[in-house]
């Protein structure tokens, strides 16, 4: 068996921090979030791996290498655009042959893992499998709708309308059949050939199309909100660590690592926090859920459930929270320039202002 990790698109939802970032690398927990999926494939006894690359791919190449260091071995595959999933498979026929795969998307999080999915799928072998999960929002997503016994039977990208709420979680397992479907559909009105009309292909052929239906243990991480949350929730497994410098004035409390090269001084860290090797923490507190990056500074300031990125840094703020930041910021107090107000209020009126 083999996977296919798509790592190309444009990242939108995460800009601005993807205009110069590719969006799989944006850290969580210090680790970028396509390692996770990388070290879930190896886990899964999977070792081929081939990468599909877009405008980012030389980013990828150098982060991921050869993959060795994952226990893989990772051949790229170059997409020119955007084009879709289904397109995807399409470039990767090749590389694939008549191998059955599992399709990861790369700024994907699936906690525990997908061993137990793909040990599932090799005894049982239908020619597809996917995965589903209620969400609030499903027109965001892929979406299944499912009979009365359970069984998927119609699947339908981003509709305008959505017939259920349950959305397809960014892992596919399949069998060579796919590769017909790929090729007999057609592209869908946004322009892209669609995974989920070459599923629903299959099913209208009367392929064996089986779905499972999971709760609590997976993220897309193509926005800021859920990029926090997945955070949060690596954060929760952290070891705690003091390799780097602590003085007698600061206070650790919780689950908090500080890696090797890292200073706190006369400050305040409540776990889970990682403080990246490297990083300064002064006259600061920091609260839960955030990572810090090596290299940043956090001076004279508050942050909490946040993730900083490598070489920024915070001096004199009051309070950051829920914020993403990307490389080599500098957040800093805007400086006071004289105000005043002004009113021209009719009879009876009544003015709130705050101070």
């Amino acid at each position: 068996m083999k996977a296919l990790v798509l790592s190309g698109g444009s990242g939108t939802r995460l800009r601005p921090i993807t205009h110069t970032f590719a969006k799989q690398l944006v850290p969580v927990a210090n680790k970028p979030v396509l390692f996770y999926g990388l070290e879930a494939i190896a886990d899964a006894g999977i070792t081929e791996v081939g990468m599909v690359v877009g405008d980012t791919a030389a980013e990828i190449r150098e982060a991921v290498g050869d993959g060795s260091r994952f226990g893989l071995d990772v051949t790229y595959l170059p997409q020119d655009r955007p084009a879709g999933l289904a397109h995807a498979v399409l470039i990767a026929r090749e590389f694939l042959g008549a191998d059955d795969f599992v399709m990861y998307l790369g700024d994907n999080f699936v906690v525990g893992g997908i061993t137990p999915l793909v040990e599932s799928f090799r005894a049982e072998r239908p020619d597809a499998r996917v995965l589903l999960t209620k969400v609030p929002d499903p027109g965001q997503f892929g979406v299944a709708e499912l009979d009365a016994e359970g069984r998927l039977v119609g699947l339908e990208e981003k509709p305008r309308v959505p017939r259920s709420d349950l959305a397809l979680v960014g892992v596919y397992l399949f069998t060579p059949a796919v590769h017909r479907a790929v090729r007999a559909i057609a592209p869908s009105r946004r322009g892209e050939l669609e995974i989920t009309d070459a599923i629903q292909w299959l099913i209208d052929e009367g392929h064996d199309v089986r779905s499972t239906t999971v709760s609590g243990y997976w993220k897309d991480t193509g926005n800021v909100t859920d990029m926090l949350e997945v955070n949060r929730s690596v954060l929760e497994t952290v070891e705690p660590l003091r390799a780097g410098a602590v003085d007698a004035d600061s206070e650790i409390i919780g689950r908090v690592r500080v890696e090797a090269g890292a200073r706190v001084a006369r400050s305040r860290i409540v776990g889970p926090v990682v403080v990246g090797a490297g990083a300064v923490v002064e006259n600061a507190y920091v609260g839960p859920f955030t990572s810090l990056a090596p290299g940043c500074r956090i001076v004279d300031s508050e942050i909490e459930y946040s993730i900083v990125l490598r070489d920024a840094s915070v001096t004199g703020v009051r309070r950051v929270e829920a914020s993403l930041i990307g490389r080599n910021v500098e957040v800093t107090p805007a400086p006071r320039s004289p105000s005043a107000h002004r009113f021209v209020l009719g009879d009876h009126s009544k003015v709130q202002i705050s101070s």
